[in-house]
């Protein structure tokens, strides 16, 4: 299947710079490679809130981009889409996306965070951490573009957690929605985690949403994040991961890469780890 990779050029949803800049250099260095990628940028005269008393930061640009992001991928359904981040607001116009062009879908968030607070229980107001929340149908403000079924919470599976607010994790206790920590692919094993969150993400679903955050990697081998956390998962596992993600290609519909932050990377570490995990999914999907 013929891939298009989408560069989501943004960083609207964080306070901190440089997850927009790391998009643009991820997609160029596919561009170079003659790969094929669309460019989503911000609208014009686009001036970023960082204020800390905001608890909407953004709103409005966060509702463009995504709409954009969302058009683009619904009107190109021949293609295989990979979304390259940005931070992971986009996210909700990724998976929505998905969710519309394979009609039910479910998703597994790979992410220190689960993302799944909403404007109610939100500390900070940077929307990058309400997406999974909003793609569940629990925050409509951020998805008044979407026209179809949102992704059901027994299909929703998030790995890698380890920084969890306290009111986020009401709202997935509440949903019924299984974590599984650093802690538990730590003793458990990345394979049985995974295996597990395959069978749920899959089950009565049509696909998988594959949403990738390079900050559940420990930042002392991927320092090039905005929201660094430690006691993160290793680079093997991240590989694996993948692996295991891609060996079960005919349910996976759709993936994200996001959150590589280039301003905050060190000797090129985030980025290696990057395009090896782009070059992965690219090989497998053009198998299909």
């Amino acid at each position: 299947m013929k891939t298009l990779f989408l560069s989501a050029a943004t960083d609207a949803g964080v306070n901190i710079d440089g997850a927009k800049e790391g998009a643009i250099l991820l997609g160029k260095y596919l561009e170079n490679n003659n790969e094929n990628v669309l460019y989503i940028k911000n609208s014009d005269n686009f001036i970023k809130d960082k204020s800390k008393d905001n608890l909407k930061k953004n709103l409005e640009e966060v509702n463009y981009f995504n709409e954009k992001l969302y058009n683009s991928i619904v009107n190109n359904k021949d293609y295989f889409p990979i979304t390259i981040g940005g931070d992971h607001s986009i996210s909700i116009g990724s998976a929505l996306a998905s969710a519309k062009n394979n009609k039910n879908i479910g998703i597994i968030w790979f992410d220190a965070h689960p993302d799944f607070n909403t404007f109610k229980t939100t500390i900070t107001g940077n929307i990058h951490g309400l997406p999974l929340a909003a793609i569940a149908g629990l925050e409509k403000d951020l998805t008044k573009f979407h026209n179809h079924n949102y992704v059901k919470p027994e299909n929703i599976c998030i790995v890698g957690a380890r920084s969890i607010d306290p009111l986020e994790l009401k709202n997935l206790e509440a949903q019924h929605i299984k974590v599984f920590t650093t802690e538990d692919i730590k003793t458990k094993g990345i394979t049985y985690c995974l295996e597990e969150a395959i069978k749920i993400a899959s089950s009565n679903t049509l696909g998988i949403h594959i949403s990738y955050d390079l900050d559940v990697i420990d930042p002392f081998i991927a320092p090039g994040v905005s929201v660094p956390e430690v006691n993160g998962i290793t680079k093997e596992e991240a590989i694996k991961a993948l692996e295991i993600f891609l060996k079960d290609m005919p349910k996976v519909v759709s993936i994200d890469l996001v959150e590589f932050n280039s301003l905050n990377d060190k000797n090129n570490q985030t980025y290696d780890i990057a395009i090896k995990l782009l070059k992965m999914m690219k090989e497998k999907i053009e198998e299909k």
